[in-house]
């Protein structure tokens, strides 16, 4: 049928003609989407701001040749509104819908999208640290994608851990015979943090240290943009900023 209905979260958008916007979502049950939203940047617009990035809404779309037809938005989750007036949390937010739109159409499953609503909705509440909400984003949604990384046997092949060595081009933590001369050691709290964050184990992700949820950060992310296609340029406009932080 040409028309249809779907729940989805609001990747990304950007401007068409005078009044009107593509929308990149993901959705329940149709994966990725692109759809106009005809007159949305009119003030007039019936719901111009329930297809904005980050909202959750129940939608009505028209199929098109190239692109759909946004025809009627009811909100489901209106967590914008509080994510873009903290820095740490647009900034989080913003990499999950950036790596939430690197999948591909096959992964795009309705677990990535309820993966996705669920961190979103964290983020907006304030439940944990917004950094540590991304990272535990990341981790799962690479192993919904199939990248799960390897975090209690060694990666490459499979000796039990526990290990110290994480190596992103091999799929997590790798065995002293499996890592290469001169490769970095991860400190015993990292590697926890990193099962914690992958289990949603928040009492002791909440309860890490700054170094070891830095540490865990940065492996999480060269995990990350090392499986997705392009590199994820929200991630890297943190650790910019974490760094001049630091100086």
């Amino acid at each position: 049928m040409p028309t249809y209905r779907d729940e989805i979260v609001v990747l990304r958008t950007h401007k068409l003609g005078e009044a009107d916007r593509i929308v990149t979502m993901l959705s329940k049950r149709n994966g990725k989407i692109r759809a106009v939203a005809k007159g949305v940047r009119r003030t007039s617009s019936r719901f111009g701001a329930r297809v904005e990035p980050f909202m959750v809404a129940d939608v009505q779309l028209y199929r098109g040749r190239s692109l759909d037809i946004i025809q009627q938005a009811e909100s489901l989750g209106s967590y914008g509104a509080e994510i873009v007036v903290h820095y740490d949390r647009y900034t989080s937010a913003h990499a999950m819908v950036e790596a939430a739109d690197r999948l591909n159409e096959a992964e795009a499953t309705p677990q990535q999208y309820l993966l996705l609503v669920g961190g979103l909705r964290a983020l907006a509440q304030g439940a944990h640290a917004p950094r540590s909400i991304l990272d535990s984003y990341l981790l799962r949604a690479m192993a919904l994608s199939g990248w799960a990384p390897g975090l209690t046997e060694c990666a490459r092949c499979g000796a039990p851990g526990p290990h110290d060595t994480f190596l992103a081009q091999s799929g997590g933590m790798v065995c002293d015979s499996c890592a290469p001369t001169g490769a970095a050691r991860v400190h015993p709290s990292t590697a926890a943090l990193l099962q914690a964050l992958m289990a949603g184990e928040w009492d002791q992700v909440d309860a890490a240290g700054a170094g070891a949820s830095a540490a865990a950060s940065g492996l999480i992310a060269a995990y990350a943009q090392w499986h997705l296609e392009r590199g994820i340029r929200s991630l890297s406009q943190m650790s910019s900023r974490r760094q001049e932080s630091i100086r």
